[in-house]
């Protein structure tokens, strides 16, 4: 079908597919001398890597990578070069094919970047996380325990079959005097290649990934003692809420909150290097799985020694990050217990206000009903005179009775008339308001 007519590609098909095809594993054929640079990059180093590579092709008149390229791939005469551009850092794979030759009174092959310019190499960019060189060399042809003995130190020795017995590997993990770490790996007659070249890459990925996954061991002994101070401000804290008073609780709050900022604020800062060192770790699992070790007698093969001197480093960050979320939950607790201390004592003195309120409005009731009592009266007596004033006037219209008679009488009524009004007026009152 053409192409013009499927359906609407989403942008990035083309790219996600290609993914599958990123860094392919190359063929290689022994003898073979390999050096590997992994450089420790940010951002602007990375984009500065692209250049530099760039500048290299240009120097031998090559096609330039354009913005987008994360893996060079190329043969330059001199050497090979592989170029992949990762998140963290950038891989440099130089190789370079060796002549066929003797090597028994040889302590140590020629290197690949023994061919590279030398200028150019100690300009690349970023910060050096791992150097290498390792040489592919047919079995047959090298005195492998020569070898070994002259060119790697016999306190770290690590040796396996590989590649289910088709090759033998020998690596001590030590870093030289040159600066760069050293591998042998002897190819047998049964290996390809192809098989060659994926198992070269794997062993790479291992030195690579080994030294990334480390990146976490010291961010994880500095949150160390970032934790213990915390955790004992914290300790502090819990035996200070025990015996706080009211007073002294906001204080507290405070010191909480300012703690709980800290923890969080260094959970921000390590989270992504410990999640990446775990990634790592688990990578370095993978390709060595992916090498078939099989044990040589008198040698500590690759997954032995990793297992040996990498674990502590590798539950180290696991314990770091542990730690951080048990003391994250910690703080979150006892904030959790202070805060509701403190709402409870809120709610207490609310209610012990209410209650002063409830006392004030029935010292308030009993003071109206005093001066109810008191209108009463008042008001009795202003119409008692009234009455009198009116029985003196009515006397001479021929009223039978005298005016303090009249308001003797008067009295009574007038009184129980002016207490049933009142009381009429607060049922009235209490009907369209509701009691307060």
């Amino acid at each position: 079908m053409s192409l013009t007519l499927l359906p609407s590609q989403h942008p990035q098909r083309v790219r996600l597919h290609n993914e599958i095809h990123a860094r392919p594993a190359e063929e290689m054929q022994a003898p073979l001398a390999i050096t590997h640079v992994v450089m420790l990059t940010d951002a602007a180093q990375r984009e500065a890597s692209r250049a530099h590579v760039a500048q290299l092709l240009r120097n031998h008149h090559r096609p330039q990578p354009d913005a987008t390229t994360t893996h060079v791939l190329i043969d330059l005469g001199a050497f090979h070069l592989r170029w992949e551009l990762h998140t963290e850092f950038v891989c440099w794979t130089f190789s370079k094919a060796m002549a066929p030759a003797a090597m028994d009174d040889v302590r140590e092959p020629a290197t690949a970047v023994d061919h590279v310019p030398h200028d150019w190499l100690a300009a690349l960019p970023g910060q050096c996380l791992s150097s290498l060189h390792l040489w592919a060399l047919r079995e047959t042809a090298v005195d492998a325990d020569h070898l070994v003995r002259h060119m790697l130190q016999e306190e770290t020795l690590v040796g396996a079959g590989v590649a289910g017995g088709g090759g033998k590997v020998y690596t001590d993990f030590a870093i030289h005097a040159d600066g760069f770490s050293r591998m042998l790996l002897l190819s047998g007659e049964s290996l390809s290649p192809k098989r060659l070249g994926r198992l070269v890459q794997r062993l790479l990925e291992i030195e690579t990934y080994r030294m990334a996954a480390l990146l976490g061991l010291p961010a994880a002994r500095q949150a160390a003692a970032v934790l213990a101070s915390a955790e004992r401000e914290l300790a502090e804290l819990a035996q200070a809420i025990r015996s706080a008073n009211r007073d002294s609780e906001p204080a507290l709050l405070d010191r909480l909150t300012r703690l709980a900022g800290q923890v969080e604020s260094e959970y921000a800062a390590t989270h992504s290097r410990f999640s990446a060192s775990t990634a790592y770790f688990e990578l370095v699992d993978k390709r060595i799985q992916d090498i078939q070790e099989s044990r040589l007698d008198g040698f500590q093969s690759i997954r032995e020694f990793m297992d040996r001197r990498l674990t502590p480093a590798r539950s180290t960050c696991e314990w770091a990050t542990r730690r951080q979320n048990a003391l994250s939950e910690r703080v979150s607790r006892v904030s959790s217990l202070l805060r509701t201390r403190v709402e409870i004592e809120q709610q207490q003195s609310s209610q012990e206000l209410l209650g002063t309120m409830n006392q004030r409005q029935d010292m308030q009731l009993k003071l109206q009903s005093t001066v109810e009592g008191l209108s009463v009266a008042a008001i009795t007596y202003y119409f008692t005179g009234l009455i009198s004033y009116l029985a003196k006037g009515a006397k001479t219209l021929g009223w039978p009775w005298s005016p303090e008679s009249t308001a003797a009488v008067a009295i009574p009524v007038v009184a129980l008339g002016v207490w049933w009004s009142l009381r009429r007026l607060h049922h009235r009152l209490f009907a369209a308001h509701g009691p307060h």
